[in-house]
């Protein structure tokens, strides 16, 4: 009876120790692929992120949105006419400098909404020579492989108990699955940031329309706030990238696998926050609502 039941203990073993070391060996190899992919995502600018898109929204702005931002700047320069002469004594004493500052003021305002698409290019392409110059000096390797960082690994885990293998086992399985939803969650903030450039850049015309306004001026220098935020926002994930290429080279864990698992997990998981947090901290420093 011992025989029996030390040689289904020893198949289990064998069972355990086989599904332990698969689920290590690949359990990061897709969040090292997505973190790698980051440098090159956030680097990008938008023309080459995807050019149709690009061109879409580069149609739409100048066909559909560039007429209504001409509207409103007609408004925006007709009450800001009327706000010079009431300043001079209800239409009395009109100084002539004061007509020759509202056409410069015009002129200007009728410049920059010509030119908006190519000033919100510029801010963007800026911020991606920033990013790029960034990548070639901060970014080291990312990647995380428990397997190669815990030598002898196959050996340890042969002499384990076959409850403390079922319990790693699923502590792989688990954090093997969580990994999968971090990835989704890091697709979503480098994808979801390159969509809002476009929507930002879509409707670029309407506030820089009201841009030299006195009444409206705080909407146009608003988006410009949010948009400088949203290019270097590019820059703090490449620093938390970074940061966490520094955490992961400098792994040092004990024999305890279950330690190892989720300290590489603590890692990651860190990583994945602070990236969410980058929006917000770069709408800070630039003072963008």
């Amino acid at each position: 009876m011992d025989f029996l039941w030390e040689s289904i203990t020893g198949w289990l073993k064998e069972v355990l120790v086989s599904g332990i070391m698969s689920n290590l060996s690949g359990l990061f190899d897709t969040m090292n692929d997505k973190v790698s992919d980051i440098a090159g995502q956030v680097g990008t600018t938008p023309q080459a992120w995807n050019s149709g898109i690009f061109n879409m929204v580069h149609s739409l702005s100048e066909t559909v949105i560039l007429p209504v931002a001409g509207v409103i700047l007609a408004f925006v320069m007709t009450l800001e006419l009327v706000q010079l002469l009431l300043d001079k004594n209800n239409y009395h004493e009109i100084e002539s400098a004061v007509i020759f500052k509202w056409i410069f003021k015009t002129a200007c305002a009728i410049l920059i909404v010509s030119h908006t698409w190519d000033i919100v290019m510029g801010v963007f392409d800026l911020t991606q020579q920033v990013v790029n110059q960034a990548a070639g000096v901060i970014i080291g390797n990312t990647a995380i492989d428990i397997t190669e960082v815990m030598t002898d690994l196959e050996e340890r885990l042969t002499e384990m108990d076959l409850g403390l293998l079922i319990g790693l086992w699923f502590q792989s399985l688990f954090v093997g699955l969580t990994m999968w939803a971090l990835v989704i969650c890091i697709f979503i903030i480098v994808y979801g940031r390159m969509i809002e450039i476009y929507l930002m850049a879509s409707m670029a015309s309407v506030p820089m329309a009201a841009m030299l306004g006195r009444e409206f001026g705080g909407m146009g220098q608003n988006y410009l706030r949010s948009l400088f935020a949203l290019g270097f926002q590019a820059f703090l994930i490449m620093v938390c990238v970074a940061i966490y290429a520094v955490l992961v080279q400098h792994i040092v864990l004990d024999d305890n696998i279950s330690t190892a698992i989720w300290t590489c997990m603590g890692y990651t998981v860190l990583l994945c926050f602070t990236l969410f947090k980058t929006g917000s901290l770069s709408k800070a420093i630039f003072g963008a609502h």
